[in-house]
Parts: C-alpha cells; sequence; structure tokens
C-alpha cells in the first residue's frame, strides 16, 4: 500500500514467452513474503503445465496458488482472500476481459496487485486483457526473451505445429512450453497465411 494514499496499484509484467515473465512475478513474491507481506496466488484453470493448483516458471521455480474460472475469476478470488496484502496473477492472457475490472477492485481495496502474461498472440497481434491491463497499471514492465533463430532480442511468440509456423487460422490459445512455441525476433516470426 502507498504510505501517503493508503491506495494499492497494479504491477503487469509482460513480453514474449521465456522471457522470464513468469519468474519474474515469482521473484517479486518471494521479495513481499521476505518482507512479511501476506501473499495470494492465482492461476487460471486453463493453465495446468505446472500442476494444477501452483504457478510455475520454466526455470522450475514454483509456488502454491488457487485455481480459478478464466472467464469470471473475481468470485473465487474474492472468496478466497483472508487480508492479504499482495496479489499475485499468472497468466492473464488466458482470462477474460473481467480481470481488469477484478484488479482494479483489488488495487482499489488497497492491495498490490501482480500480474504476469504474454501481451501477443502467436500472430503478434495484442492478445487481452494485457493491453487493457497495462494501460490501468501503475507500473508495466516489458520483457524480452532471445530469438532463437538469430539471437536478436525476441518480443514475439512463435507457435510451431510439427515444427513449422502455424497457420493464421489456428486457434489462438494452446496451452504449451517449448514443444509448441519459440520465441522470435520480428524478423524472424513468421506466421503462415493462405
Amino acid at each position: 500500500m502507498h504510505a501517503i494514499t493508503n491506495s494499492g496499484w497494479i504491477e503487469v509484467v509482460s513480453g514474449s514467452m521465456f522471457s522470464g515473465k513468469t519468474e519474474e512475478l515469482l521473484r517479486r513474491v518471494r521479495r513481499a513474503e521476505i518482507a512479511g507481506q501476506s501473499v495470494a496466488a492465482f492461476t487460471p484453470a486453463l493453465d495446468d503445465r505446472y500442476g494444477t493448483a501452483s504457478i510455475g516458471s520454466h526455470a522450475g521455480q514454483q509456488i502454491e496458488a488457487v485455481v480459478v474460472d478464466s472467464d469470471d475469476p473475481g468470485p473465487a478470488i474474492h472468496d478466497a482472500l483472508n487480508g492479504e496484502a499482495v496479489i499475485a496473477i499468472d497468466e492473464a492472457n488466458f482470462f477474460a476481459e473481467t480481470l481488469v475490472t477484478v484488479c482494479e477492485e483489488l488495487a482499489a481495496e488497497g492491495r498490490r496487485v501482480l500480474v504476469s502474461g504474454t501481451d501477443q498472440t502467436f500472430r503478434g497481434e495484442p492478445f487481452h486483457p494485457l493491453p487493457e491491463l497495462m494501460a490501468v497499471a501503475e507500473y508495466a514492465d516489458k520483457y524480452q526473451a532471445i530469438c532463437s533463430q538469430c539471437g536478436e532480442p525476441a518480443s514475439r511468440n512463435q507457435r510451431l505445429i510439427e515444427g513449422e509456423p502455424a497457420h493464421y487460422d489456428d486457434p489462438t490459445v494452446l496451452v504449451g512450453a517449448a514443444e509448441s512455441y519459440e520465441a522470435r525476433c520480428r524478423d524472424c516470426h513468421v506466421v503462415r497465411r493462405g
């Protein structure tokens, strides 16, 4: 809570896959815990890569989390809270637009709201609700990975299907990791059309 205004705030960590977004979220959670702040963590039901009740990074770090409905996370988040000062929400890109309202409510209650997620679809288009969350956040950081093709800074998610770039018309959401995605720079990013 900000000391002068007694208000909460929203922090967003975004970027491409393999850029360290979840690692950064977990680092901020650990620092809050070291400072004696109570933390509640939440993850969408859709993301079960690291178990169903946890937030995990590709590097192997993990914390327990409450699984909430991707379309309407508000009721489950509010029901699970017991006075925690810090709220961590991973994979915001798997939530509906209602997540923005939930984060704003939590900040208005005086809580520090940490949110992470990828800000672009595999097509290189905005991955909602991240753009909206970044617009209302007090703090927003955009991380980059390293392009798997050329080694330049990577800001895009390259979806692969049997080793080939996905087609533009493929579904937006596909939960996966290195078997389905690579980080790529603007020049090496490919989306098949036609």
